[in-house]
C-alpha cells in the first residue's frame, strides 16, 4: 500500500482487533495483509467555500461568502475514522460554521459587518467553531469573509456614508494642519520680535561709531590702494573711495 506525501494512514485489522486506532502510517510503502484495510487521509490544509444567508441584528438578510482552511489532527486521525469518516468536513465542520456564523452575525449590524467590525466577526467565528469542534479531532486554521452582499440600496447608502466620514476626517486633518502651522508661524513672530527688541537695547550710538572705527582701522591697514575721507562732524564716520 502506498501512502503518497501529505497522506497518512489507519489500518483495519479485518482478522484482529479491527480499527488501529492509534496508528499512524506515514508516507511511503507499507506492506499489508490484502484482507485488512488502509484507509488514507489527506493531512494537508484544505480550502473549502460556503456561501450563506444569513440574518443581522436588525432582521436584514445578508448574504456571505466564506473562506475556511482546515485539516484533520494527524495523530488523531485513527479517531477521527472511528468516530466520523472521511466525510468528516461535510458532517461536523461545515455544519458548525453555518450554525456558528448564524448566531455572530446576528449580534452585529450591517454597516458593522460591511466595514468596521469585518476582522472582528472572523475571529468570533474562528473562536466559537475551534470550541464547537475541539474534540472533534479537526484543527480549523482560519475563517475568513471574502464578500458580504447586502440589500436593495443599503451597500450605497453605507458606501455614501464611510465616504462622508472620510472626507470628514480628512477635513479634520487638515484643520488641524493649519491650526499648528499658525501656531508655529506665531511662535517664531514672537521669537523673532524678542530678538529685535533685545539687539535694538544693545546697539548703541557709542558702539556704533566704535564699529565705524574699528571697519576704518581693517580697511586702512588692508594693501589695497584707497582714500580715506575723515567726516566733518563729530558724529560722522570716514568714507572709503576708490580702491582695487
Amino acid at each position: 500500500m502506498k501512502i503518497d506525501a501529505g497522506e497518512k494512514g489507519v489500518l483495519y485489522h479485518l482478522l484482529g482487533e479491527g480499527l488501529d486506532v492509534e496508528t499512524v502510517y506515514p508516507q511511503g510503502l507499507h506492506l499489508i495483509a490484502p484482507w485488512n484495510t488502509m484507509y488514507i487521509y489527506d493531512v494537508k490544509i484544505h480550502e473549502s467555500f460556503e456561501k450563506m444567508d444569513v440574518l443581522s441584528k436588525n432582521g436584514l438578510n445578508i448574504k456571505l461568502d466564506l473562506t475556511l482552511l482546515f485539516n484533520p489532527k494527524v495523530a488523531e486521525i485513527g479517531y477521527l475514522h472511528n468516530e466520523i469518516g472521511v466525510d468528516y468536513a461535510d458532517r461536523i465542520l461545515m455544519p458548525a460554521i453555518r450554525s456558528v456564523t448564524r448566531e455572530v452575525i446576528g449580534d452585529f449590524l450591517p454597516e458593522e459587518l460591511y466595514s468596521t467590525k469585518r476582522e472582528a466577526i472572523e475571529d468570533q467565528i474562528f473562536t466559537k467553531t475551534t470550541e464547537l469542534i475541539k474534540d472533534k479531532h479537526i484543527f480549523l486554521d482560519a475563517v475568513f469573509i471574502r464578500d458580504v452582499i447586502l440589500p436593495g440600496g443599503l451597500q450605497a447608502s453605507i458606501e455614501k456614508k464611510l465616504k462622508q466620514e472620510q472626507e470628514a476626517l480628512e477635513y479634520d486633518f487638515k484643520i488641524q494642519k493649519e491650526t499648528k502651522e499658525a501656531e508655529r508661524k506665531k511662535i517664531e513672530a514672537q521669537g523673532i520680535a524678542e530678538f529685535q527688541r533685545i539687539v535694538t537695547k544693545t546697539i548703541t550710538t557709542p558702539l556704533l561709531k566704535w564699529k565705524g572705527i574699528e571697519a576704518t582701522e581693517s580697511i586702512a591697514k588692508s594693501p589695497n590702494a584707497k582714500v580715506v575721507v575723515i567726516g566733518n562732524s563729530e558724529g560722522d564716520l570716514p568714507i572709503i573711495l576708490g580702491g582695487n
